[in-house]
């Protein structure tokens, strides 16, 4: 049996935060990162690829801002917006690794997943709203809306300025369709899945699915899908080659080869970054936790070099 490997593309593998978002530049980004696991689809693996969707979903909302405003075009949901994102981005994913497997001649199916994501409504994340998302209002038109649709802000950092919509992040708990994205996989075939961290949904009483307003974190949503289809391997492309203990800092020391245990004591030392690495190091660590192999932060282009990438590799024992 090949080995499996869940790719998570970080958001600079699809627009770099100097660019204006055009479909051209994104396009050419997502081929850039996708040429590199080439390797891996070489030497044998069966791979399922997700991705972040932040900026997109952003500008779906703010698309659905001015609809409203302007031409008084009913705005979707939060659940629709995020649907969107992950059938426009999964299309073009799609397109780029079949033009990509193409110039190299291989022949595998590609298959993208518009992927739900199953939630507890009574996680108590529901009621501390922290994800940022969408455009950046006056203190005037966030108290408005805030008292129309009961939309939570909070004011943005004082470069930004302004106030941004903010709303719950919850701990995912089960990916619907996880058998048909394993078999797929382990078919042949390059699955794309769990864009954005999935639609966040929970089952009511009557076993029926309900939307809410929250968003998931993409990788801890990726690590939780690749233990549920027993992947090897589960990698985080970024944008550094490495992680580093003291980032930015005199004291900067490359961590390679880091096992369980010492990962958590720098996790809870407060080593990494809340806002960049610590929820990168989390998502590796639940995974390592529920049996896998091996997981790797590193970026795109040293895949194909071993000696790159921070690895967390040690299983959690019970």
């Amino acid at each position: 049996m090949n080995k499996l490997a869940v790719i998570a593309l970080g958001g600079n593998a699809l627009l770099r935060g100097n660019e204006a978002g055009t479909i051209e530049q994104q396009e050419t980004n997502t081929l850039d990162t996708l040429e590199n696991l080439i390797y891996l689809v070489k030497e044998g693996y069966d791979l399922v690829i997700t991705h972040g969707n932040g900026p997109q979903v952003g500008n779906i909302l703010m698309r659905n801002d001015a609809g409203e405003q302007l031409y008084n075009i009913a705005p979707m949901p939060l659940d629709i917006c995020v649907a969107d994102s992950q059938g426009g981005i999964g299309y073009m994913i799609e397109r780029m690794v079949r033009n990509v497997l193409n110039k190299h001649r291989i022949k595998k199916n590609v298959i993208t997943f518009v992927t739900m994501t199953v939630v507890n409504p009574d996680d108590p994340a529901m009621n501390k709203p922290t994800k940022e998302i969408g455009k950046i209002y006056h203190q005037e038109e966030a108290e408005k809306l805030a008292a129309e649709k009961g939309w939570a802000f909070k004011p943005t950092s004082k470069e930004k300025g302004g106030w941004r919509r903010v709303v719950p992040s919850p701990f995912p708990i089960d990916i619907i369709n996880k058998e048909y994205i394993e078999k797929l996989a382990r078919d042949g075939n390059i699955v794309i899945a769990v864009g954005g961290g999935g639609i966040p949904v929970y089952i009511d009483e009557d076993k029926n699915l309900r939307t809410l307003d929250a968003v998931i974190d993409k990788d801890l949503a990726s690590a939780l899908l690749a233990a549920q289809i027993k992947a090897n391997e589960f990698y985080i492309l970024t944008d550094v080659p490495f992680i580093y203990k003291n980032f930015g800092l005199p004291t900067q020391e490359k961590l390679e080869f880091l096992d369980y245990n010492d990962t958590v004591k720098y996790l809870q030392t407060g080593t990494f970054g809340e806002g960049s690495m610590a929820p990168k190091i989390r998502a590796c660590l639940y995974f390592v936790e529920q049996g896998g192999e091996k997981s790797v932060i590193t970026e795109a282009k040293k895949l194909e070099d071993r000696s790159y990438g921070s690895k967390i590799t040690m299983h959690y024992d019970n």
